[in-house]
């Protein structure tokens, strides 16, 4: 019953990656149709990123209240509801009422099933888990292409990837006692269920600001990178659209295979380790896309920045529950997503202004200031929680002495 349930949880982390590409590969031609700017894509993209924010922050209550089994199947029901919507929707206005559920079922599945996860499977898992969401993301694209190039259009390429989802919703329904029995195996005296914590709760917990910060530049780092790695490769070092689209997908390819060899090195080191090794492999790639020479460097660069992302997402994740304990790592994790989409929403769109403005040649730049944040906050979230959890076991010792 435990692999069939974790079976069920690779199966939930393939459809959360399966929607996040649909809109930028389908929007070239929906904006036509609904004789809007191409700009409009970036309202869309907001109210989904809004409505992930707000209920990433509400997923302690209900996760405590439903379950992980019931909030996961019910998001993802949410969401097979809104690409139906995205489907059949005959007008701009009605994109962006549909995108509110859009973003509302992404928010609490996310932080629930990765808390989930941090507290009952291995680190490997969880590195092979977001893995599961790298390909979910790759085929997103290639069901819409496929919808696009027969007569069924970009409506049927969300209709396609509706299908998909309501099917896994009757999965997870069906899957519910395997979730109930879980929790029953893993309750007892080593998780308490205390209340749920208030937003100002959380940030009062020691390391919370450090690892909302982290996360906040982990995602500004990443999602620049894929945004404008393209650009940065055509406008910059000079190379043609089609050549740069290519070396641009070296990112995606070294994400998504980084986090499958992380799953293995995650068996000898450490989480902390992990992210350390990562946050290694952004600065060399980061520091190759600065030299001058030969686009086999950009080619590295890019790799090797997507190498080093792969661990770092799921580790710092997978350790929330050693930093801050069992009974507060859903709250943790749902501002850690809250801060995720946050940097995700902002930190892209500020970039291509400087591109726009000053320089596309600065990416590299740009990502190195945010990795080094990123390490700042990272280390001082280690040593604080450690700091910590040292006072609590010698507070617990005097009380029993």
């Amino acid at each position: 019953m435990f692999h069939l349930l974790l079976a069920i949880i690779y199966l939930a982390f393939i459809s959360l990656g399966l929607p996040d590409s649909l809109l930028g590969s389908a929007w070239p031609s929906m904006y036509p149709e609904f004789d809007v700017p191409v700009s409009y894509a970036g309202i869309i993209s907001m109210i989904i990123a809004a409505g992930t924010i707000v209920s990433s922050l509400q997923s302690d209550r209900l996760t405590r209240r439903l379950g992980t089994g019931k909030v996961t199947a019910l998001s993802v029901a949410l969401t097979a509801a809104a690409l139906a919507g995205f489907s059949v929707s005959g007008s701009f206005w009605m994109l962006c009422l549909w995108a509110i559920p859009y973003g509302l079922g992404a928010g609490s599945v996310d932080a629930a099933l990765n808390n989930y996860v941090a507290l009952h499977y291995k680190s490997w898992h969880m590195s092979w888990l977001h893995c599961m969401w790298g390909v979910g993301a790759t085929l997103g694209p290639f069901i819409m292409s496929y919808a696009l190039s027969g007569s069924a259009g970009w409506t049927g390429g969300y209709r396609y990837i509706s299908v998909i989802q309501i099917v896994l919703t009757a999965v997870l329904f069906l899957s519910l006692p395997l979730w109930k029995r879980q929790d029953a195996g893993q309750a007892g005296a080593d998780i308490e269920e205390p209340k749920a914590l208030t937003l100002k709760e959380i940030i009062r917990i020691p390391g919370a600001k450090e690892v909302m910060i982290c996360f906040f530049c982990y995602c500004a780092l990443e999602q620049t990178a894929m945004l404008w790695a393209g650009s940065y490769l055509s406008l910059y070092k000079g190379m043609s659209a089609e050549s740069a689209a290519g070396f641009a997908g070296t990112f995606f390819i070294g994400i998504t295979a980084g986090r499958a060899i992380s799953g293995f090195i995650t068996m000898k080191l450490n989480d902390t380790q992990m992210i350390r090794l990562g946050q290694a492999l952004i600065a060399l790639g980061a520091l190759a896309l600065l030299l001058p020479g030969s686009y086999v460097l950009s080619l590295i660069g890019l790799s090797l920045v997507g190498l080093g992302c792969a661990p770092v997402y799921p580790c710092i994740i997978h350790s929330t529950p050693d930093h801050f304990g069992a009974d507060k790592s859903q709250a943790v994790i749902g501002v850690q997503m809250a801060s995720a989409y946050v940097g995700t929403c902002l930190m892209p769109p500020l970039f291509g202004l400087i591109a726009n403005h000053i320089s596309a040649g600065l990416l590299p730049v740009y990502l190195l200031l945010f990795l080094g944040l990123m390490v700042i906050m990272h280390e001082a979230l280690t040593k604080k929680t450690a700091a910590h959890r040292k006072c609590i076991r010698q507070e617990k010792t005097a009380i029993s002495l």
